[in-house]
């Protein structure tokens, strides 16, 4: 275990080369922080927070950088999430409530994240797995054809065109859909296949044909596979850190490209909290000096899909936690009222 002093050198250090870019030196250190000890006995902790692998000398003369080791001590104990100012949550709120649909919210979501981290800004949309029905809408468009419209607890929206075998009266269409929100209403996606499974026997014979298709189509709509979807913005962020990036930046932008490697990063929608990963951390070899902040959001106390910043490891931790989780809490506001 580190002592308290040592943890302040290893936060001062953090600090200082995040906001200078500089690798940070004793003499530095004793005149920029109040740490109560001569500049002798910081270079003694610096020197203990080197042989300790939390702290790196990148040239013979300089000073030193944290490694990943030591900004994972820095986030695990030191970071304090930093909160956003009145005039920021303002701000985040205003832009995020002029969104239109779920595709806005998204699209909002992605250019505020980058415009305040000035980072990668990556947002997931909610998946239809974690979701639960607020509506399931039935409208004529011909005797025998069906649109059917389901509505999520996150405002998403599917559109579904339902070929009957047979004409299908507006009395029958409007008990279909009376009956089907009864069961299905405020209930899981995956508790539909087992609410709906006897109503076309709440039917005349000539009519189960025709709710047995359009439970179909609905119950196609809730297992679709191509779900999981990513809206990324702020890449260009990134060449304002080249030198922070070892040899190249490119590893970086072509794992960016993969949404499947988004989707890893971002993590399980199911932990809410604030996770932050940094350098080796991140299983993918391209993103090895990079570190990713993610946060779940969702109405309601669930989350239901995630969004995050990726950046270099020498990033602004307190800001960028605080920046990343207030806007997963207003995110979530807006779905829960849409």
């Amino acid at each position: 275990m580190l002592s308290e002093r040592r943890l302040q050198v290893l936060r001062a250090i953090v600090q200082d080369y995040v906001g200078t870019e500089e690798p940070v030196g004793s003499k530095a250190l004793t005149e920029r922080h109040n740490l109560g000890v001569s500049p002798a006995t910081v270079r003694n902790d610096m020197a203990a927070l080197e042989d300790e692998g939390y702290i790196a000398q990148p040239h013979t003369s300089a000073g030193r950088i944290p490694t990943d080791k030591g900004y994972r001590l820095f986030v695990d104990k030191l970071a304090g999430v930093k909160p956003m100012t009145a005039p920021e949550r303002r701000a985040i709120q205003n832009f995020l409530e002029g969104a239109v649909d779920l595709d806005d919210v998204v699209a909002r979501t992605v250019r505020l994240l980058a415009q305040l981290t000035r980072q990668v800004a990556v947002v997931q949309y909610p998946s239809l797995t974690r979701s639960t029905v607020r509506h399931v809408e039935l409208l004529s468009m011909a005797p025998a054809r069906v649109m059917l419209v389901l509505i999520t607890d996150t405002g998403r929206v599917e559109q579904r065109m339902v070929d009957c075998p047979a004409p299908f009266g507006e009395a029958s269409l409007a008990d279909l859909r009376a009956r089907l929100n009864s069961r299905v209403a405020g209930r899981r996606f995956t508790d539909v296949p087992k609410l709906v499974e006897d109503l076309p026997e709440a039917f005349e014979p000539e009519d189960r044909g025709t709710v047995s298709t359009v439970l179909s189509t609905l119950l196609e709509t809730l297992v679709e596979e191509n779900e999981e979807r990513l809206m990324i913005g702020g890449t260009a962020n990134l060449t304002r850190f080249v030198h922070d990036f070892p040899l190249t930046i490119r590893p970086v932008l072509e794992a960016l490209e993969e949404q499947v490697v988004l989707l890893k990063l971002l993590g399980e929608a199911k932990d809410p909290g604030v996770t932050v990963r940094i350098g080796h951390e991140n299983a993918h070899e391209g993103l090895n000096s990079t570190s990713v902040v993610s946060v779940g959001y969702g109405s309601g106390g669930e989350a239901v899909a995630k969004l995050g910043v990726v950046g270099p490891t020498r990033m602004d931790y307190p800001g960028t936690m605080g920046a990343v989780r207030a806007v997963a809490r207003y995110v979530g506001q807006i779905l829960a009222e849409s």
